[in-house]
């Protein structure tokens, strides 16, 4: 099966983007499965920057056909305005190079506004979420009261059915202190730009099955990371949705059999945005440095991303959880000049040694590392596209991950531009 599923395989953020473009020349089909406009990937293309967040990084290919799947929650008024950020990067999006499938759930103002008054009132206890709605929406989802982008073409439905969404949403509001919503008006908004949304609405899973039979190449683009996965991350750190590569399935309507080879992600260094535990996070000179030379700032919201030193043990579990088959290894070339670079190897716990992330909040939390130190690199990664190229040092440093998390580094990737690329293996033989 000559299919790629693309996955986070730490706290997301590990260049999924640049990646998912570097492969899909590769594929014929690149397919979002989970997640939401909350999700950024960059991507850098003969010097020009696209920040995409809903749409697939496929759409900035000629030829390629773009799915947004039944697992994705979509916010439609986000989703116009990318298409106009693309678009004056000159990249056209058409219906004929882009589906949303039509059971996906919409997300909606009252969404947002949960999602912003939910976090204030958590206090210091916060998630760390975007704000944009995706958990209120996925919530909806579960609860049987959602949106879904088919009901846009039945406005009498539509409307019963944000009456009755409103009636739970308008309480919760209330209670939490904040301004009601007139269930009128975000249907009103809606329905006004529901006939540009429209034409993008499809069948996903019977295109995508019209592109197995065709021996079509179909690539599966996970958003966030394994670490943020709603029943394998750091509960309840985490995002809404499954983030690991068998949600590819679920998320889009093929078979769990279609998803193929799953290639994880992982920067050779840890990074994590919001709340939540972070073993090796190193509040110091070193995690300055990894921020400011890895350019550690989230591409949709901005916000500062925390740094630290590569961790084997949670990588190592997403690999297994993950059914991950091998890594890319992103952004190498941040640890050029470092004297030491340190893997954290096991974690101590009441004085014994553990070699896996337990699942209790309390114990996530006290973990320390174990480190095992190396020594680092003066030479420069930056660029580099052959083993040949690389100091003797990165090359042991990128062995010693391999022998850590039990996975291969498949690619290996030296900066943001995407031939700036080491392939070992290519996932679609």
């Amino acid at each position: 099966m000559a299919n790629v599923a693309v996955v986070g395989a730490q706290w997301g953020d590990e260049g999924k983007g640049k990646i998912v473009d570097f492969l899909s020349n590769r594929a014929d089909v690149v397919v979002r499965f989970q997640g939401g406009h909350n999700a950024g990937h960059t991507l850098v293309i003969n010097g020009i920057d696209y920040k995409l967040a809903l749409l697939p990084s496929g759409v900035v290919r000629t030829g390629k056909f773009s799915i947004v799947g039944n697992g994705v929650v979509v916010d439609p008024w986000a989703f116009l305005a990318e298409l106009d950020k693309v678009a004056a990067k000159g990249v056209t999006v058409t219906p004929e190079s882009l589906l949303l499938a039509d059971s996906a759930h919409v997300i909606l103002p009252v969404h947002a506004a949960l999602d912003k008054a939910m976090e204030a009132a958590r206090g210091k206890s916060s998630i760390g979420t975007t704000g944009r709605g995706i958990g209120p929406c996925y919530e909806d989802k579960v609860a049987r009261r959602g949106v879904r982008l088919c009901d846009l073409r039945e406005p009498a439905l539509l409307k019963e059915k944000i009456e009755a969404m409103m009636l739970h949403h308008n309480a919760l509001l209330k209670g939490l202190g904040q301004e009601t919503m007139d269930p009128a008006k975000i249907y009103d908004d809606l329905m006004a730009i529901a006939p540009k949304v429209l034409p993008f609405v499809g069948v996903a899973w019977k295109a995508l099955e019209a592109a197995r039979l065709a021996g079509k190449k179909i690539l599966f683009e996970g958003a966030q990371g394994a670490l943020l996965d709603v029943d394998h991350g750091t509960y309840p750190y985490v995002t809404s949705s499954n983030t690991v590569a068998s949600q590819a399935a679920a998320g889009s309507g093929m078979g769990g059999s279609s998803v193929g080879y799953v290639l994880g992600l992982a920067k050779a260094y840890t990074t994590r945005v919001g709340s939540g535990p972070f073993p090796t996070e190193q509040v110091n000179e070193i995690g300055e440095t990894l921020g400011q030379r890895g350019h550690e700032f989230g591409t949709n919201t901005g916000r500062k991303r925390r740094c630290g030193w590569f961790d084997s043990i949670l990588v190592r579990q997403c690999v297994i959880q993950g059914g991950i088959h091998g890594i890319a290894l992103t952004k190498l070339d941040v640890l050029d000049g470092f004297k030491e670079v340190k893997i954290c190897t096991g974690y101590k716990l009441d004085g014994k040694t553990i070699d896996y992330f337990p699942s209790g909040q309390t114990d996530q939390a006290r973990v320390e590392p174990v480190y095992e130190s190396m020594e680092g690199w003066s030479d420069t990664t930056r660029g580099a596209r052959s083993w040949a190229q690389l100091p003797a040092n990165a090359i042991k440093y990128v062995k010693r991950i391999e022998e850590l998390i039990g996975a291969p580094v498949t690619l290996l990737s030296t900066s943001p531009e995407r031939d700036d690329t080491i392939l070992m293996h290519d996932p679609f033989i």
